[in-house]
């Protein structure tokens, strides 16, 4: 029987705010019978709750602080830290600010670019596998309508009501602008750091491959496939959270940590 008692964070991604969390935590609650620990659904300045937020001078930097202090002010620690798509540039970050804040990092279909590039230049302007260099897009945006895109990317794996609730919601949260140009990304931290990617089969946003590039990236130890889309926590909830709970059990990173600094110092 798993022991569910564990600080969970969680991190949206792009176009998104912390709403998108709401149906993953509820399974959560769900399958524990509310006793999984907590949980504190975070939002970008721009986002969600904090739409209102002026952002046009907030770096990545300052968003990874922010959602750092708005962990520590809830009063958590040893967290484990979830973060979907767009989401894993802060998480990166955030571990590199304060790596003894966090248990376990969860990667979500979460992308990072290569150091000197910044994301649109990661996407490109093509289709899927028309560039290798590039992560491209399910319909071409040279020629389709960006709405049509979002549901290729997003709701492949929703029917038809689901889908047009999900899109409903996009279109007032935006992260801020500088976020999208940050170019200096570091991976050397993320050795020293307990990770997860989740990979999502059905993926028409971030394709197989490409998130298998992320995932070393990101230096993973482990890599759970579930059969869905881009928006894993939101059709397949249920499995989600079973993930999550039993990523939570692995061992957390201050014992990691301890065990290294001891090979290291013998």
């Amino acid at each position: 029987m798993m022991h569910d008692q564990f600080n969970y964070a969680f991190v949206h991604g792009d176009a998104l705010g912390s709403w998108v969390w709401d149906e993953m935590i509820a399974a959560l609650d769900r399958q524990t019978h509310g006793a999984f620990g907590r949980a504190l659904a975070l939002d970008a300045p721009g986002c969600g709750l904090k739409r209102s937020r002026a952002t046009t001078e907030l770096t990545l930097e300052n968003v990874a602080t922010e959602f750092i202090e708005d962990i520590e002010r809830a009063g958590m620690e040893d967290v484990v830290l979830v973060g979907h798509s767009l989401g894993g540039q802060a998480m990166a970050l955030m571990a590199e600010l304060q790596p003894e804040l966090f248990r376990r990092l969860v990667y979500v279909s979460c992308l990072i670019p290569l150091p000197g590039q910044n994301v649109a230049q990661m996407m490109g302007t093509g289709l899927h596998g028309s560039n290798p260099d590039e992560v491209g897009y399910p319909l071409d945006p040279t020629c389709s309508d960006l709405n049509d895109r979002f549901a290729a990317m997003f709701c492949n794996d929703m029917d038809h009501q689901q889908a047009t609730a999900f899109l409903a919601k996009l279109g007032a949260d935006v992260w801020p602008p500088q976020t999208y140009v940050f170019t200096e990304w570091r991976y050397d931290h993320l050795t020293d750091m307990p990770a997860t990617y989740v990979l999502c089969l059905r993926d028409q946003s971030l394709p197989v491959e490409w998130q298998e590039v992320f995932a070393s990236r990101f230096k993973v130890d482990e890599i759970v496939r579930v059969d869905a889309g881009h928006q894993v926590m939101n059709t397949r909830p249920e499995a989600l959270a079973e993930i999550l709970r039993h990523e939570a059990q692995r061992t957390p990173a201050r014992d990691i940590r301890s065990r290294r600094s001891t090979a290291a110092n013998p």
